[in-house]
């Protein structure tokens, strides 16, 4: 039996979220878990929760035993999707807090040298909370450990609703399962801050979680999912539009095929606006005012991935990578632009491959397209094996900020720093389309 602090809260009709008064009772001098009628989970004990439903432990050797015995969990996946149980949204539905208001000492973590939260951290505890959405929505009666594996493929998008995070105000987390095919599921979180009197938006996001075996492995089946009620009938089809949407881009990849007609217009107009005319040579470039060359808006950076930022499969923690390449990318986007950057959106992280523990992991941030006040940042990471020089991609992310003044406008050189600049133009074509 799970304690008072450990409990969810799930909806008994309707998944509209219940604005919770625990900034009137941080007034009172009351801790969140000391207040009567309400039961949650507190974000900092999330990944503790996780650690329970899969069996791994807090200590290093300790964790790769256990890794190793979950091996005999596999007797218990579903051979088929049928022989698993039809699950509701409510079931996966989950209502966490991070108290930052009324338990001052968790704020130390989560503030900034401009005395906000820092959105890195916020990006880890998305990731272990929709890990556990998919796991509440996976689990079964009786079973003391998941045989499943749930890691994260894809951040599908994270969109801004407010730029101020307030570094001493109690945040809410709220989601749960919103689509599912056969081996993947669709979570969506929206995260709010008690301000004022009241909780007010701060962002939704979308995450994609796949299920692998215990070894994580091969693919494993997850709970259908039935909708219940018009709205989540639109949330279903929402998650089904996802998938689609994702296939087309995919498909339509720059790496895979032809920019359209009036993309070759668009790198034809920029090497134009370079050339310098009085030589009339292809080979003799200018760089027009107010630009800068794309080759000179990179950062780059490198981490060793030590046993402390694993996760619950003895892999680099999705959050862990997902923070440092946000870091980087917000520090390359304050260098381009001289002035603190805000986040307007996260598009498409896309998880390759799992980072091991040891690996020596490249991180590299360009500034790839920039339109007004507005700068699109894309981040490669990869992993180098130092004893074979070869080099893996693990993610790719790509972050749209703004600045509060006009920034110089990126220039490609090259025919590859062209197709960066024009992926990174749909990228923020599509963020902006959903704004």
């Amino acid at each position: 039996m799970l304690s008072s602090r450990f409990r969810f809260v799930r909806t008994a009709s309707s998944l509209t979220t219940r604005a919770l008064c625990l900034g009137s009772a941080a007034l009172q001098g009351k801790a969140p878990d000391m207040i009567e009628g309400n039961s949650y989970l507190l974000v900092t004990n999330v990944r503790n929760r996780l650690r329970e439903l899969v069996g791994a432990s807090t200590n290093w050797s300790d964790h790769q035993q256990a890794m190793a015995e979950r091996v005999s969990l596999s007797s218990q996946l579903a051979r088929s999707q049928d022989e698993l149980p039809v699950r509701r949204m409510k079931d996966s539905y989950i209502e966490a807090h991070l108290p930052l208001g009324s338990q001052p000492h968790l704020r130390e973590k989560y503030l900034t040298y401009h005395n906000s939260v820092r959105f890195g951290r916020i990006l880890e505890d998305l990731d272990s909370l929709a890990v556990l959405i998919c796991y509440s929505h996976t689990k079964r009666e009786g079973q003391a450990r998941s045989p499943l594996s749930i890691v994260t493929a894809l951040v599908d998008k994270i969109d801004m609703r407010k730029h101020i995070i307030y570094p001493d105000c109690d945040i809410k987390f709220t989601g749960h399962v919103t689509w599912v095919g056969k081996t993947s599921i669709e979570a969506k979180m929206h995260m709010s801050q008690f301000h004022d009197g009241a909780y007010s938006p701060v962002l939704d996001a979308t995450f994609v979680m796949v299920a692998r075996d215990p070894e994580n492995k091969r693919a494993a089946f997850v709970h259908p999912l039935k909708p219940e009620g018009p709205e989540e009938e639109k949330l279903f089809q929402e998650g089904e539009a996802n998938k689609k949407r994702r296939v087309e881009l995919s498909t339509a990849s720059l790496l895979k095929v032809a920019p359209t007609a009036e993309e070759r217009k668009i790198v034809h107009s920029l090497f134009l606006n370079t050339l310098d005319s009085q030589t009339v040579s292809f080979r003799s470039r200018l760089l027009p005012p107010g630009s800068l060359w794309m080759e000179d808006a990179k950062l780059k950076g490198l981490e060793i991935c030590h046993p402390q930022e694993r996760n619950i499969f003895n892999r680099i923690f999705g959050g862990f990578l997902m923070r440092k390449a946000y870091e980087l990318g917000w520090a390359n986007a304050l260098a381009y632009g001289g002035c603190r950057p805000n986040l307007v959106a996260v598009d498409d992280i896309l998880f390759q491959r799992p980072v091991e523990i040891g690996s020596l992991l490249l991180l590299s941030s360009q500034v790839c397209y920039t339109q007004d006040r507005y700068i699109q940042v894309r981040v490669h990471t990869e992993v180098l094996d130092p004893l074979t020089r070869q080099h893996n991609t693990t993610n790719v992310f790509h972050f749209t900020f703004s600045s509060p003044q006009d920034v110089p406008a990126i220039m490609p050189k090259t025919y590859g720093e062209s197709m960066l600049y024009l992926d990174g133009k749909r990228h923020f074509d599509l963020t902006m389309s959903s704004q």
